[in-house]
């Protein structure tokens, strides 16, 4: 999570915990709705497809426009035709309308079978009564599903005891990375073998600067990003919104971020980067990345979250061979997990065959490639049994798919890798969430709303220092203790006692 969209989020996350905190007095949603087979979903029956009526599922999500959009829905149709008798329907939404879109088809009687849903729209999909409870669906026809996930992932999207929507399989995890360019690496020699720990690539970096006095040595991640900002998401919980964290994994103690020593030594490191020039002096305002920079030959290198594959992506963009290090132990929190989901809302008319047309994206390879890569022969070609690339004649610029969304849309665990991506990604993948360090606080998303006057002002004293400290533009020495005092007369105390309140209270009763 972007510091700067998080507190975004959390503004919107008050709004939907209001919500929620009323759930228990609005109108019970009906768990167990009537198919278009006159089956109630959970009561055991398992029809076969020749015994169910025709129906057409409508997955509503966000994206570019592909011009190929309903073919590639009709070869999907002809798998679910044969399996489930049900034929697909693609409705794609711009991302920019994406929010108010959503909100108007869901809202409305408009028929919505399975949608794209997480973070917070999720918690106020939920506290509206607009998505379904899944759990009794699952059992009778996700079993696929509830096979391809570990329990406690699958269960970190729990509301109150009930999934509502379950998480595309995808990368669930991340560790601390650095990426630098692999041409200046070579031409001054240097290892990365040595590099263990942030301090140890003063080295690198002085060197690089030394030689070639017109690179950005450190860029960020993305513009809205610090430069300490993905190293503090990936080696801690940070509870959705970085106001009270676990910088245990194993314990569920909470505690202020701002007053720890790690932060305060990351600090230091970050600032005698900046003043020795390895980060740009504008880095606190500017919205160039270390992308851009390194894409324009004028930049080395960038502190990002690293999964499998995370390299080869990189260079895609930059253009650039790459090489990088690894800072810590991937770790799994409930936020990497629920960012994306799939969710059937009350306004289907056949849940239990939607559930069926997910159970699918979770295990058929063959609907998984279509969606996620279009039709072979026309918008890819096989280059190995597991590869694919643009067929003869055809690039980005005049494919009719090319949606490149599957970490969206069930198992991307099960498609086809791109010619660019490494042979092995989907097996390494699974291998890196599996053995990832999960959080002891997986599934539990607190309610801000008994402190939510505090955390308006403590955003705004956030927004103050926050990206400013961690660009290394103010001196911590002068500016981190004036930063603590300041988010404690917006009371960051009292907001840290209430989630560690609510934690323990989820803790006895998960």
């Amino acid at each position: 999570m972007i510091r700067k969209v998080g507190f975004v989020w959390l503004a919107i996350m008050l709004t939907a915990a209001l919500l929620l905190s009323a759930c228990g007095n609005s109108k019970e949603v009906n768990s167990t709705p009537t198919n278009s087979a006159g089956v109630k979903d959970g009561d055991g029956s398992s029809p076969k497809p020749s015994e169910l009526p025709p129906y057409e599922i409508n997955l509503v999500f966000y994206g570019p426009a592909q011009k190929d959009l309903d073919l590639v829905a009709e070869e999907m149709s002809k798998i679910t035709k044969e399996k489930i008798n049900a034929t697909v329907k693609l409705v794609r939404i711009e991302p920019a309308a994406w929010d108010q879109q959503s909100i108007l088809m869901l809202t409305s009687k408009e028929q919505v079978d399975l949608i794209v849903t997480g973070g917070s729209s999720y918690s106020r999909q939920v506290a509206q009564g607009q998505l379904l409870p899944l759990d009794d669906l699952l059992q009778e026809h996700g079993q696929d599903i509830i096979k391809a996930f570990q329990p406690e992932v699958l269960a970190a999207s729990k509301v109150n005891g009930q999934t509502y929507a379950v998480p595309s399989i995808r990368d669930f995890a991340s560790d601390p990375i650095v990426l630098m360019r692999t041409d200046l690496l070579e031409k001054y020699n240097l290892s990365l073998d040595n590099v263990k720990k942030l301090d140890d690539l003063d080295a690198i970096f002085k060197v690089i600067k030394e030689n070639e006095p017109n690179i950005n040595v450190l860029g960020k991640a993305s513009a809205a990003a610090s430069i300490g900002n993905r190293l503090l998401e990936t080696q801690w919980d940070i509870l959705g919104d970085y106001i009270g964290v676990l910088p245990n994994l194993d314990e569920l103690k909470v505690v202020n971020l701002y007053e720890t020593p790690e932060y305060a030594d990351m600090l230091k490191t970050i600032r005698r980067w900046y003043l020795a020039g390895y980060i740009h002096k504008d880095a606190a305002t500017s919205n160039e990345t270390a992308v851009d920079y390194i894409k324009a030959n004028v930049g080395f290198a960038t502190i990002s979250k690293g999964k499998p594959g995370a390299v080869a992506q990189t260079e895609n963009r930059t253009e650039t061979k790459l090489s990088s290090v690894s800072l810590g132990h991937q770790i799994t929190s409930t936020t990497n997990i629920t960012s994306i989901m799939l969710g059937i809302p009350t306004n289907s008319k056949d849940p239990a065959r939607t559930m069926m047309f997910l159970n699918l994206l979770n295990s058929d390879p063959d609907l998984v490639n279509l969606i996620n890569w279009g039709i072979e022969g026309k918008h890819y070609a096989k280059v190995s049994e597991s590869s694919i690339d643009f067929p003869p004649g055809v690039d980005s610029t005049n494919s009719g798919f090319n949606l490149r969304q599957g970490w969206m849309f069930g198992n991307q665990l099960l498609s086809y890798t791109w010619a660019t991506d490494i042979p092995e990604l989907w097996k390494e993948m699974e291998v890196f969430n599996r053995e990832s360090k999960k959080s002891a606080a997986l599934g539990f998303t607190y309610n801000p709303i008994p402190v939510k006057t505090e955390l308006a002002a403590i955003s705004n004293v956030t927004r103050q220092y926050s990206m400013a400290l961690e660009t290394g533009t103010l001196d911590p020495e002068v500016n981190l203790p004036k930063f603590i005092a300041a988010l404690k007369d917006a009371g960051i105390d009292k907001v840290i006692a209430e989630k560690q309140k609510q934690l323990d209270e989820w803790a006895k009763n998960k």
